[in-house]
């Protein structure tokens, strides 16, 4: 991937966003890896904005650029008056201070960029429980090495002891709140099974839909239940479960319930806090996995949602791989049969067509639980 610079009507904060290609992203399509970064900026947000991509053949444990790249970057946030910047990917809490301190601008690197866009979408109390927990746990990780502010010692009455530092004082503020946050979800969670054994004692049998973010779940959650799930072409655009009746063909086969959708280097803080919604895909009957077959990185995505399956432990759970957007594709039928064989169960449907949603419809009608 060369160099390049793209300019665009800058607002009155410039911020210059960094798309990087490195050893670990190498075996990704890059222009649709760097287009999904544009995305989840616009996700965010931030509509204007300056861009730099590059690739880098290692990455610098202190800086995460070489001294090269750096310079570069430097100038860049000289000439535009940069007051952020926004880089492609994870940064540990080192990287991020030392960018932080030589570029004099804030740092935002994809771990805050996605706990950025949750901030924006969550919309129930628990949603926004679990991305304030996974805010918290962040910023607990990025108060080592704050500098001389924070090194400072107090000996002000009711403080715990004469000595203590105020990067100690935030760090049991922020463990307090955590323990709090903890505690509130821990209620929620005692809801959510009850309900579960509800439908167990019933024998309800429940449908959860999983996938990559923006393949089209709630589309195809509004188009099988006839609900009016928010669904919007853009990343997260929902957060927040959402449980239905699933009637096939007249009859109630169960209940149908969407979920976040997932994204490689999703934040470990985020999976942590949503696991409490997530465990419902434990007491799934059948995993619906939605993809987009238009994108040109759909089994890279297969493989992101796998590897997030196996760390929440319901990997062997029955599954259907829903192939959705097939009016996008361009391939052939047998082009398309010779690369979806290995994904089996699988139907090719398009969510926006009632005609073409006939193969799920079939499917689920046919389903035993």
């Amino acid at each position: 991937m060369k160099e390049l610079i793209s300019t665009s009507t800058m607002d009155e904060h410039p911020i210059l966003i960094i798309g990087v290609q490195t050893p670990q992203n190498r075996s990704i399509d890059s222009q649709s890896y760097l287009q999904e970064f544009r995305n989840l900026v616009l996700s965010s947000g931030i509509t204007k904005y300056e861009e730099y991509t590059t690739k880098l053949r290692s990455v610098d444990s202190s800086y995460f650029f070489t001294q090269g790249k750096l310079e570069e970057i430097i100038a860049l946030c000289t000439k535009h008056h940069i007051e952020e910047v926004v880089i492609s990917e994870p940064l540990t809490p080192q990287q991020e201070r030392n960018l932080d301190e030589l570029l004099s601008t804030p740092i935002v690197d994809r771990t805050a960029l996605i706990l950025r866009i949750f901030e924006r979408g969550a919309q129930t109390a628990e949603g926004k429980m679990q991305v304030e927990m996974a805010f918290l746990h962040h910023k607990k990780t990025r108060l080592a090495g704050k500098g001389i502010s924070l090194s400072q010692q107090g000996g002000n009455k009711g403080a715990k002891g004469p000595g203590e530092t105020k990067k100690e004082i935030e760090a049991r503020h922020l463990e307090r709140q955590i323990n709090k946050l903890t505690a509130d979800l821990v209620q929620l969670q005692k809801v959510r099974e009850t309900q579960r054994k509800r439908r167990t004692t019933l024998g309800i049998p429940h449908v959860s839909i999983i996938g990559y973010t923006n393949a089209g779940k709630s589309t195809l959650l509004n188009a099988i239940t006839k609900s009016t799930v928010l669904a919007e072409n853009k990343l997260f655009a929902t957060l927040d479960t959402t449980t239905r009746e699933l009637f096939v063909g007249g009859l109630k086969r169960g209940t149908i319930s969407d979920t976040v959708g997932f994204i490689q280097n999703l934040p470990h803080e985020l999976i942590e806090a949503f696991k409490s919604t997530l465990i419902d895909l434990q007491y799934a009957s059948l995993l619906l996995q939605v993809i987009d077959l238009s994108d040109a990185n759909y089994q890279n995505h297969i493989r992101v949602v796998k590897k997030i399956l196996d760390e929440l432990g319901v990997i062997d759970k029955p599954m259907l791989y829903v192939f959705n957007k097939a009016d996008l594709v361009e391939k052939t039928p047998e082009v398309l049969a010779d690369e979806l064989a290995q994904y089996q169960p699988h139907v090719v449907v398009s969510a926006l067509s009632k005609e073409k949603l006939a193969p799920l419809i079939a499917f689920l009608s046919s389903w035993k639980a």
